[in-house]
């Protein structure tokens, strides 16, 4: 493991991270998502595409990577940016899993593969939508201190600087970015995914002109028990970028 130390704006972030092939040409840059770190990923994906410098880290706030401030998507594309410029690493493939598909987006690399991507925005059920009324009431009556009792699992124990960063994020619709992309994309869902339905992938696909849809059966974390597939049809992603 390796760090880096990143200045934005006024502040400090140690991004944590592993590289896989060293000496390979081209770069693929795989970000997490919310609430993960690289170790996930990089036991996912490491054992393939030996072609590729593979670039793990963790997200600023998660795993070794540090955050003392409140960001947003934007914020932490900058950060991932900054870090990418600081090792020399280009952006020939990114790969984002759920909240990591939004930042691979803004990072506008030649191909896109996002994987269970969050982005689209889902309407949110009765009960959700009832559990931040409660909360808002108890907030105006001093009672926040009960937070936990009604924020998502992806949430509870976070920093406050984390927690505001969750809330800045969750419900942001990328329909516009995903419609301005455009590189090659990968789209990779698992059929069964609740976090991020099937439905966004299907939206994502008529949003950017040049994507494929490929379907696996599993929910969110579908990539981990299809790691070879997708790898394969990665690799014949980018060599159509070469017109192969």
């Amino acid at each position: 493991m390796a760090v880096k130390s990143i200045q934005y704006k006024q502040d400090t972030f140690t991004i944590s991270y592993e590289i896989v092939n060293p000496n390979a040409s081209v770069d693929l840059m795989i970000l997490h998502g919310w609430g993960s770190n690289k170790n996930l990923m990089k036991q996912s994906f490491s054992p393939f595409m030996s072609g590729f410098r593979h670039i793990y880290i963790d997200l600023p706030g998660f795993g070794n990577s540090t955050c003392n401030v409140a960001l947003t998507t934007q914020d932490v594309a900058r950060i991932v940016e900054l870090f990418m410029v600081n090792i020399n690493a280009s952006k020939d493939i990114v790969l984002g899993h759920s909240f990591g598909g939004k930042v691979a987006l803004l990072l506008e690399p030649k191909v896109l593969v996002l994987v269970a991507s969050a982005g689209i925005y889902v309407e949110k059920s009765l009960k959700v939508k009832t559990k931040i009324f409660l909360f808002k009431t108890l907030k105006i009556f001093g009672l926040s201190k009960f937070r936990s009792l009604f924020v998502a699992d992806d949430a509870k124990e976070l920093s406050e600087e984390m927690y505001q960063t969750f809330k800045n994020v969750v419900n942001e619709d990328f329909s516009e970015k995903f419609q301005v992309y455009k590189g090659k994309a990968l789209l990779c869902w698992g059929k069964d995914d609740t976090a991020t339905p099937l439905s966004s992938a299907r939206k994502i696909e008529t949003l950017i002109d040049d994507s494929q849809l490929e379907v696996y059966s599993g929910d969110h974390y579908f990539f981990m028990k299809n790691a070879e597939d997708i790898a394969q049809k990665i690799e014949k992603r980018f060599l159509e970028t070469l017109g192969k």
